[in-house]
């Protein structure tokens, strides 16, 4: 079964070319985990934390603490991407990772108090400079989910080619 799992960079056509999007990922996620273990950024973040129903529970290990958690999973994940280009199923399990991560960060675009403004008016969205930050976050869920995708058995996913 795990055999069957599929790599990018052994693939043919357009396959191949999601080997670009793994290593673009590979660098945001290294990029991204490192900052988390700045105090900066762990207070920058906390905020997000706080309010979030998902990783909340993560204020127990204290503002650096709780940030240098979610850095040691953005490097993990930077890690099982790069390696999942050696190995197939680490790709599906690092592509999997990053898709729970910008699925919770992108959450955070809902849960922050002050981050999006609803209303029935002309500007029925309106964000701040924080909601255009975390806005794009959907785009690198979306690069994680067809990486996801393509590295699972043709048996899972049979519209794909090879």
């Amino acid at each position: 079964m795990l055999k069957e799992f599929n790599i990018a960079e052994r693939g043919e056509g357009s396959y191949w070319l999601l080997a670009i999007l793994r290593w673009v990922m590979v660098l945001i996620f290294i990029s991204f985990g490192i900052q988390k273990f700045t105090p900066q950024s762990a207070h920058g973040i906390a905020v997000y934390i706080a309010n979030s129903p998902f990783v909340s529970w993560l204020s127990i290990f204290g503002i650096r603490g709780e940030a240098n958690v979610l850095g040691v999973v953005e490097l993990t994940t930077a890690v099982l991407l790069a390696a999942g280009a050696f190995v197939p199923v680490l790709s599906a399990i690092g592509s999997l990772m990053g898709v729970g991560t910008f699925m919770i960060t992108w959450s955070f675009f809902f849960t922050t108090p002050g981050v999006v403004t609803w209303s029935l008016s002309t500007d029925p969205i309106a964000w701040n400079l924080a909601g255009e930050f975390l806005y794009k976050d959907i785009v690198l869920l979306c690069v994680c989910l067809v990486l996801f995708l393509a590295s699972l058995p043709k048996t899972f996913i049979r519209l794909r080619i090879n």
